[in-house]
């Protein structure tokens, strides 16, 4: 049975991390700061376990909750215990982006929910000590057609040094994420400055296809070597991290996208693994 607290909740509601999961909690708690989320709703443990049962009463609560939402949309796992200051679950749980129907939807959600019972999803429960049946919320987005795309660390994610770390690459944001290019990277101090520029081999991006999903697609020879940021993206950038730092604590691990003029917050978690700084 659904309870009424687990239903999809719009993401500027107050959602609870053990109903919705810790990425859904995280960006409700962005979106409530005026940080720059894409719209969307943040569905519940329960709805999910029932819609991967095939229950028709938890499909028409996800059918209603969306109906404001503009498609094509992306479709994020939202694990109790996931994003946490001790467990990110980083590539754990898997994301379908482009979502362009409600058969498609259907199926992310449930092949969503098959992730986390994966091998290595269990294996890394089991490395981390998480025991018990793994509780997986989704967050469903609206698609932000990105121009480029990447990642920030509010601190150096390996040594732990004081300093903004910026990757980034043209498309969508998996092109970072799941390794399939070289980067930019850009580090800055704590007060926005540019303390180094790296330009990476961007040959390839990952792009939404028209009939759903993403494909990757030969970036220009022009492009493949041209900074994706200028100063004035940089800026804004660490501008979204102090705001982020200012909202949560912390250190800062973000996914963003830029879309023409627009900047946006995909995801936010804590950063789990960086040393202290010697």
């Amino acid at each position: 049975m659904i309870t009424v607290a687990m239903r999809p909740a719009a993401l500027d509601e107050r959602v609870d991390e053990a109903a919705y999961g810790g990425k859904a909690a995280q960006l409700a708690a962005a979106v409530r700061a005026g940080l720059p989320v894409p719209r969307g709703v943040a569905v519940g443990v329960d709805v999910v376990d029932a819609i991967a049962a095939g229950d028709t009463v938890a499909l028409g609560e996800l059918e209603r909750a969306i109906a404001g939402l503009t498609w094509p949309l992306a479709v994020r796992s939202s694990a109790v215990g996931e994003d946490s200051a001790v467990a990110s679950f980083a590539g754990q749980h898997l994301t379908c982006l482009n979502v362009c129907s409600p058969s498609a939807l259907i199926q992310a959600v449930r092949a969503i929910f098959a992730s986390a019972r994966s091998g290595s999803a269990l294996a890394y429960r089991r490395r981390l000590g998480v025991g018990g049946e793994p509780r997986i919320g989704v967050v469903v987005q609206e698609l932000v057609m990105a121009d480029c795309a990447g990642v920030l660390f509010s601190c150096d994610p390996v040594t732990g040094a004081d300093e903004i770390v910026i990757e980034a690459a043209w498309g969508l944001g998996e092109a970072v994420v799941a390794g399939l290019v070289t980067p930019d990277r850009y580090r800055l101090s704590p007060g926005g400055r540019v303390l180094e520029r790296a330009i990476g081999l961007k040959d390839v991006a990952v792009r939404a296809t028209a009939d759903g999903g993403t494909r990757q697609t030969p970036v220009a020879a022009g492009l493949s070597r041209v900074s994706c940021l200028d100063d004035s993206d940089l800026e804004r950038l660490w501008q979204l991290a102090a705001r982020c730092d200012e909202t949560f604590g912390g250190r800062q691990d973000l996914e963003w996208a830029f879309a023409g003029d627009r900047l946006y917050l995909l995801q936010r978690r804590a950063v789990t693994r960086a040393p202290r700084a010697a």
